[in-house]
Protein backbone atom coordinates (compact mmCIF):
# COMPACT_ATOMS: atom_id res chain seq x y z
CA UNK A 1 0.00 0.00 0.00
CA UNK A 2 1.36 3.42 -1.00
CA UNK A 3 1.44 6.24 1.48
CA UNK A 4 -0.63 9.29 0.43
CA UNK A 5 2.41 11.53 -0.02
CA UNK A 6 4.12 8.99 -2.29
CA UNK A 7 1.24 8.70 -4.77
CA UNK A 8 1.86 10.36 -8.10
CA UNK A 9 -0.57 12.90 -9.45
CA UNK A 10 -2.25 11.88 -12.71
CA UNK A 11 -0.64 13.43 -15.79
CA UNK A 12 -2.37 14.37 -19.02
CA UNK A 13 -0.45 15.53 -22.10
CA UNK A 14 -2.23 18.34 -23.93
CA UNK A 15 -1.39 18.93 -27.60
CA UNK A 16 -2.55 22.23 -29.10
CA UNK A 17 -3.50 22.01 -32.78
CA UNK A 18 -4.40 25.43 -34.16
CA UNK A 19 -4.53 26.80 -37.68
CA UNK A 20 -4.60 25.59 -41.26
CA UNK A 21 -3.44 22.08 -42.12
CA UNK A 22 -0.93 22.22 -44.96
CA UNK A 23 2.50 21.14 -46.14
CA UNK A 24 5.56 23.35 -45.72
CA UNK A 25 7.72 24.60 -42.88
CA UNK A 26 5.61 27.70 -42.34
CA UNK A 27 2.26 25.89 -42.19
CA UNK A 28 0.71 25.86 -38.68
CA UNK A 29 -0.24 22.18 -38.81
CA UNK A 30 1.39 19.30 -40.65
CA UNK A 31 2.80 15.90 -39.78
CA UNK A 32 6.45 16.94 -40.14
CA UNK A 33 6.04 19.77 -37.64
CA UNK A 34 3.61 18.13 -35.22
CA UNK A 35 5.09 14.63 -35.37
CA UNK A 36 7.89 15.16 -32.81
CA UNK A 37 5.48 16.91 -30.42
CA UNK A 38 2.95 14.10 -30.66
CA UNK A 39 5.65 11.48 -30.10
CA UNK A 40 6.93 13.35 -27.04
CA UNK A 41 3.44 13.83 -25.63
CA UNK A 42 2.74 10.09 -25.69
CA UNK A 43 6.14 8.99 -24.43
CA UNK A 44 7.27 11.58 -21.87
CA UNK A 45 6.23 11.20 -18.24
CA UNK A 46 3.91 8.20 -18.76
CA UNK A 47 0.69 10.22 -19.18
CA UNK A 48 -2.66 8.72 -18.19
CA UNK A 49 -4.19 10.32 -21.27
CA UNK A 50 -3.52 12.63 -24.19
CA UNK A 51 -5.80 15.55 -25.02
CA UNK A 52 -6.00 17.24 -28.42
CA UNK A 53 -7.10 20.88 -28.26
CA UNK A 54 -8.25 21.67 -31.80
CA UNK A 55 -9.02 24.94 -33.52
CA UNK A 56 -8.75 24.38 -37.26
CA UNK A 57 -10.86 25.15 -40.35
CA UNK A 58 -9.15 22.29 -42.20
CA UNK A 59 -6.76 22.06 -45.10
CA UNK A 60 -4.75 19.23 -46.63
CA UNK A 61 -6.56 15.86 -46.40
CA UNK A 62 -3.25 13.98 -46.64
CA UNK A 63 -1.65 15.92 -43.78
CA UNK A 64 -4.84 15.48 -41.74
CA UNK A 65 -4.68 11.74 -42.35
CA UNK A 66 -0.98 11.51 -41.48
CA UNK A 67 -1.40 13.40 -38.19
CA UNK A 68 -4.49 11.41 -37.20
CA UNK A 69 -2.81 8.11 -38.10
CA UNK A 70 0.18 9.00 -35.93
CA UNK A 71 -2.11 9.76 -32.99
CA UNK A 72 -3.97 6.45 -33.38
CA UNK A 73 -0.75 4.45 -33.82
CA UNK A 74 0.75 5.82 -30.60
CA UNK A 75 -2.53 5.54 -28.68
CA UNK A 76 -2.79 1.85 -29.53
CA UNK A 77 0.91 1.19 -28.98
CA UNK A 78 0.95 2.89 -25.55
CA UNK A 79 -2.64 1.96 -24.66
CA UNK A 80 -3.36 5.60 -23.78
CA UNK A 81 -6.85 7.11 -24.18
CA UNK A 82 -7.16 10.22 -26.35
CA UNK A 83 -9.68 13.02 -25.80
CA UNK A 84 -10.37 15.88 -28.24
CA UNK A 85 -11.58 19.36 -27.28
CA UNK A 86 -12.82 21.74 -29.96
CA UNK A 87 -12.39 25.48 -29.51
CA UNK A 88 -13.78 27.78 -32.26
CA UNK A 89 -13.95 25.23 -35.06
CA UNK A 90 -13.11 21.67 -36.08
CA UNK A 91 -14.16 21.62 -39.71
CA UNK A 92 -13.09 19.43 -42.62
CA UNK A 93 -9.48 18.42 -41.83
CA UNK A 94 -9.93 19.89 -38.36
CA UNK A 95 -12.70 17.37 -37.72
CA UNK A 96 -10.48 14.65 -39.21
CA UNK A 97 -8.00 15.40 -36.40
CA UNK A 98 -10.73 15.43 -33.75
CA UNK A 99 -12.02 12.05 -34.91
CA UNK A 100 -8.64 10.53 -34.07
CA UNK A 101 -9.66 10.81 -30.40
CA UNK A 102 -11.73 8.28 -28.48
CA UNK A 103 -14.21 11.01 -27.56
CA UNK A 104 -14.80 14.61 -28.62
CA UNK A 105 -16.01 17.56 -26.56
CA UNK A 106 -16.74 21.12 -27.63
CA UNK A 107 -17.84 24.52 -26.41
CA UNK A 108 -21.55 25.22 -26.99
CA UNK A 109 -20.56 27.80 -29.64
CA UNK A 110 -18.03 25.59 -31.43
CA UNK A 111 -18.56 24.84 -35.13
CA UNK A 112 -18.25 21.19 -36.13
CA UNK A 113 -18.37 19.21 -39.38
CA UNK A 114 -17.77 20.17 -43.00
CA UNK A 115 -17.09 16.54 -43.90
CA UNK A 116 -16.28 17.03 -47.55
CA UNK A 117 -13.54 17.96 -50.00
CA UNK A 118 -13.07 21.22 -51.86
CA UNK A 119 -10.75 22.42 -54.61
CA UNK A 120 -10.51 26.06 -55.67
CA UNK A 121 -8.48 28.04 -58.15
CA UNK A 122 -8.76 30.80 -60.70
CA UNK A 123 -8.87 31.36 -64.46
CA UNK A 124 -6.76 34.10 -65.99
CA UNK A 125 -6.77 33.28 -69.70
CA UNK A 126 -9.00 36.25 -70.60
CA UNK A 127 -6.77 38.62 -68.61
CA UNK A 128 -3.73 37.40 -70.53
CA UNK A 129 -5.55 37.77 -73.83
CA UNK A 130 -6.59 41.36 -73.09
CA UNK A 131 -2.96 42.26 -72.43
CA UNK A 132 -1.66 40.53 -75.52
CA UNK A 133 0.06 37.69 -73.66
CA UNK A 134 0.02 34.30 -75.36
CA UNK A 135 0.21 31.18 -73.21
CA UNK A 136 2.34 28.38 -74.72
CA UNK A 137 2.19 24.89 -73.21
CA UNK A 138 3.75 21.73 -74.66
CA UNK A 139 3.14 18.29 -73.19
CA UNK A 140 3.95 14.71 -74.14
CA UNK A 141 0.47 13.50 -73.09
CA UNK A 142 -2.94 15.19 -73.07
CA UNK A 143 -3.59 15.35 -69.30
CA UNK A 144 -0.36 17.02 -68.16
CA UNK A 145 -1.84 20.52 -68.52
CA UNK A 146 -5.02 19.66 -66.62
CA UNK A 147 -6.73 22.75 -65.16
CA UNK A 148 -3.96 25.14 -66.18
CA UNK A 149 -5.30 28.50 -64.84
CA UNK A 150 -3.87 30.36 -67.84
CA UNK A 151 -5.77 28.25 -70.40
CA UNK A 152 -9.55 28.04 -70.99
CA UNK A 153 -11.24 25.48 -68.74
CA UNK A 154 -11.92 22.11 -70.35
CA UNK A 155 -15.04 20.09 -69.38
CA UNK A 156 -13.05 16.85 -69.38
CA UNK A 157 -10.57 18.35 -66.87
CA UNK A 158 -13.43 19.33 -64.58
CA UNK A 159 -14.85 15.81 -64.75
CA UNK A 160 -11.47 14.31 -63.82
CA UNK A 161 -11.15 16.68 -60.88
CA UNK A 162 -14.65 15.84 -59.65
CA UNK A 163 -13.79 12.15 -59.83
CA UNK A 164 -10.69 12.72 -57.68
CA UNK A 165 -12.65 14.83 -55.19
CA UNK A 166 -15.35 12.15 -55.02
CA UNK A 167 -12.80 9.43 -54.28
CA UNK A 168 -11.15 11.61 -51.63
CA UNK A 169 -14.53 12.32 -50.05
CA UNK A 170 -15.12 8.58 -49.87
CA UNK A 171 -11.87 8.14 -47.94
CA UNK A 172 -12.90 10.90 -45.49
CA UNK A 173 -16.39 9.46 -45.01
CA UNK A 174 -15.06 5.94 -44.42
CA UNK A 175 -12.60 7.24 -41.83
CA UNK A 176 -15.31 9.12 -39.91
CA UNK A 177 -17.62 6.09 -40.00
CA UNK A 178 -14.80 3.86 -38.77
CA UNK A 179 -13.88 6.19 -35.91
CA UNK A 180 -17.38 7.21 -34.78
CA UNK A 181 -19.19 3.97 -35.57
CA UNK A 182 -22.67 3.50 -34.14
CA UNK A 183 -22.55 6.95 -32.52
CA UNK A 184 -23.29 8.55 -35.89
CA UNK A 185 -26.89 9.30 -36.81
CA UNK A 186 -28.43 8.43 -40.17
CA UNK A 187 -29.00 12.09 -41.05
CA UNK A 188 -28.69 12.46 -44.86
CA UNK A 189 -26.81 15.78 -44.45
CA UNK A 190 -24.03 14.26 -42.35
CA UNK A 191 -21.56 13.93 -45.22
CA UNK A 192 -22.65 16.85 -47.39
CA UNK A 193 -20.14 19.39 -46.09
CA UNK A 194 -22.58 21.07 -43.68
CA UNK A 195 -21.46 22.42 -40.33
CA UNK A 196 -23.29 22.52 -37.01
CA UNK A 197 -22.86 24.04 -33.58
CA UNK A 198 -22.02 21.72 -30.72
CA UNK A 199 -25.49 20.77 -29.49
CA UNK A 200 -26.67 19.67 -32.94
CA UNK A 201 -23.30 18.05 -33.65
CA UNK A 202 -23.75 15.97 -30.50
CA UNK A 203 -27.25 14.92 -31.58
CA UNK A 204 -25.75 13.79 -34.90
CA UNK A 205 -23.05 11.78 -33.14
CA UNK A 206 -20.18 13.91 -34.40
CA UNK A 207 -19.14 14.77 -30.83
CA UNK A 208 -19.79 13.20 -27.44
CA UNK A 209 -20.61 16.17 -25.27
CA UNK A 210 -20.16 19.75 -24.19
CA UNK A 211 -17.03 20.40 -22.17
CA UNK A 212 -13.77 22.30 -21.77
CA UNK A 213 -10.38 20.72 -21.48
CA UNK A 214 -9.39 21.46 -17.85
CA UNK A 215 -12.67 20.81 -16.01
CA UNK A 216 -13.55 17.76 -18.12
CA UNK A 217 -10.16 16.12 -17.64
CA UNK A 218 -10.21 16.84 -13.92
CA UNK A 219 -13.68 15.29 -13.82
CA UNK A 220 -12.29 12.16 -15.49
CA UNK A 221 -8.85 11.90 -13.84
CA UNK A 222 -9.26 13.81 -10.59
CA UNK A 223 -8.74 17.33 -9.25
CA UNK A 224 -5.00 16.80 -8.79
CA UNK A 225 -4.41 16.11 -12.50
CA UNK A 226 -1.29 17.77 -13.91
CA UNK A 227 -1.22 19.06 -17.48
CA UNK A 228 1.81 18.93 -19.77
CA UNK A 229 1.16 21.24 -22.72
CA UNK A 230 2.75 20.75 -26.13
CA UNK A 231 2.45 23.09 -29.11
CA UNK A 232 4.45 24.38 -32.06
CA UNK A 233 6.53 27.45 -31.24
CA UNK A 234 6.68 30.43 -33.55
CA UNK A 235 10.01 31.30 -35.10
CA UNK A 236 12.10 34.20 -33.80
CA UNK A 237 11.09 36.48 -36.68
CA UNK A 238 7.40 35.79 -36.16
CA UNK A 239 7.64 36.53 -32.44
CA UNK A 240 8.80 40.06 -33.23
CA UNK A 241 6.13 40.52 -35.88
CA UNK A 242 8.58 40.41 -38.79
CA UNK A 243 6.58 38.69 -41.54
CA UNK A 244 7.75 38.03 -45.08
CA UNK A 245 5.45 38.05 -48.13
CA UNK A 246 4.93 34.29 -47.86
CA UNK A 247 3.89 34.64 -44.22
CA UNK A 248 1.42 37.39 -45.15
CA UNK A 249 -0.09 35.27 -47.93
CA UNK A 250 -0.43 32.31 -45.55
CA UNK A 251 -2.13 34.51 -42.95
CA UNK A 252 -4.59 35.81 -45.55
CA UNK A 253 -5.39 32.27 -46.67
CA UNK A 254 -5.92 31.17 -43.08
CA UNK A 255 -8.14 34.15 -42.29
CA UNK A 256 -10.21 33.39 -45.38
CA UNK A 257 -10.62 29.78 -44.25
CA UNK A 258 -11.83 30.83 -40.79
CA UNK A 259 -14.10 33.49 -42.33
CA UNK A 260 -16.06 30.75 -44.11
CA UNK A 261 -17.43 29.83 -40.68
CA UNK A 262 -18.07 33.40 -39.52
CA UNK A 263 -14.92 33.50 -37.39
Amino acid sequence: MKLPFTQKRPRVAVIRMQGMIATGDRAPLNDAGLGPLIERAFRKGKPQAVALVINSPGGSPVQSSLIAARVRRLAEEKKIPVHAFVEDVAASGGYWLAAAADDIYADPASIIGSIGVISSGFGAHELLSRHGVERRVYTSVKSKSMLDPFLPEKPEDVERLKEILGDMHGVFESYVCDRRGARLSADPDLFTGRVWMAEKAQALGLIDGIGHVTPKLKEIYGDKTRFMVYGRKRGLMSRFGMQFAQDAASLLEERAAYARFGL
